[in-house]
């Protein structure tokens, strides 16, 4: 089998699974690296074997030699380069969300399109084991109709700083980076509907916290105290044209007891939490069963989730497997985020 010669755009945190992932696919020769810091593209390259650091990704994109990306940028690029990708012949994996603005996605929709090249959006919680696992059992019926869905991730400090609360650049705060994980999983095992409403609240009250002392969080490298424009908390009930319902909540900072991560789902037949464990519910002569599939990973496990989204992504590339996260998808969970935020500041439900 051939190899897919793949270059990553961004050398930035999230690169690093992608890197990681990339190393561990023997079909992946890993040709270039791309950064704005030129210093981090190189070390990255040296690391993984790269042979080429581009600071400039269109330079980049005029490689030959390249035949997919991965775009790990901020997120109000992504269209952009994205879209520049497609034309200059690469297949792509972009980060979520793919867009922070709904018009921008369907320009990337009609580029998908126009060009004929893959696009996999990187909705990696579709990728776990125990979402592939869910979704065998939603799929031959086993829970029956899906029509409820809750999820939540609520941080008590976790307001990374940075791009991530420099609204220009992530497009949103908790909402944007870590809403669209939950969102998304729900939406596609519920069936992936279609959104006819949105009711939203978002609230900026608590800041980034910088003065709380002995509890550690993740910063980003331009962590930056004094700068924050993203909301602390986002919740939002999304109804669907099947009649389906899902409420979802996230925070970077809340005076919550202690952080949590939850996602449920709940059919006629059954039901199912699959965060922060992964139970399957259902009844059988008149009894009430609890069943815990047995997988390797229950939940959610970031190294797992990555590769096998990237097993994909360079599987789909090669013409081997067809994509399960296109840019369809990305288009309808950017009008559901946009959503969210125009019912915020309008002060009433969205409908489509």
């Amino acid at each position: 089998m051939s190899k897919l010669r793949v270059a990553v755009i961004g050398a930035g945190s999230i690169s690093e699974v992608h890197f990681n992932s990339y190393a561990k696919n023997e079909h992946v020769e890993l040709v270039a690296v791309c950064d704005l810091i030129e210093e981090r593209a190189r070390a990255n390259a040296d690391k993984y074997g790269a042979g080429k650091v581009y600071t400039n990704y269109l330079d980049l994109l005029a490689d030959p030699d390249i035949d997919a990306v991965s775009i790990c940028t901020w997120n109000n690029t992504h269209v952009e380069i994205s879209i520049a990708a497609l034309e200059a012949g690469k297949h792509v994996l972009v980060e979520k969300p793919m867009s922070t603005d709904l018009d921008k996605a369907l320009l990337l929709q009609d580029a998908v399109k126009r060009t004929g090249k893959k696009l996999q959006v990187g909705f990696v919680r579709r990728y776990s084991s125990s979402a592939k696992v869910l979704k065998k059992f939603i799929d031959a019926g086993d829970l029956g109709e899906i029509y409820y869905a809750k999820a939540s991730i609520l941080r008590r400090l976790g307001n990374p700083g940075g791009w991530f609360s420099d609204v220009e650049r992530s497009g949103g705060g908790p909402l944007m980076d870590i809403g669209v994980h939950i969102i998304d999983l729900c939406w596609y095992l519920m069936g992936r509907p279609k959104v006819v409403s949105v009711t939203g609240n978002t609230y900026k009250k608590l800041g980034n916290r910088s003065n709380i002392k002995n509890l550690d969080f993740y910063k980003a490298a331009d962590f930056d105290s004094s700068k924050n424009t993203v909301e602390d908390l986002a919740n939002a009930l999304i109804r669907f044209e099947n009649g389906a319902s899902l409420f979802v909540d996230v925070s970077f900072t809340l005076h919550a007891k202690t952080p949590r991560s939850t996602v449920e789902i709940f059919g006629e037949k059954g039901g199912a939490e699959i965060e922060p464990d992964f139970v399957i519910v259902s009844e059988k002569h008149d009894t009430i069963l609890n069943m815990h599939p047995q997988v390797n990973y229950p939940g959610f496990n970031v190294e797992e989730a990555f590769q096998n989204e990237i097993n994909h992504f360079v599987s789909s590339a090669l013409g081997l497997a067809e994509l399960i996260s296109p840019v369809e998808d990305g288009v309808e969970i950017t009008k559901i985020l946009c959503g969210i935020y125009e019912s915020s500041i309008k002060g009433h439900e969205i409908c489509f």
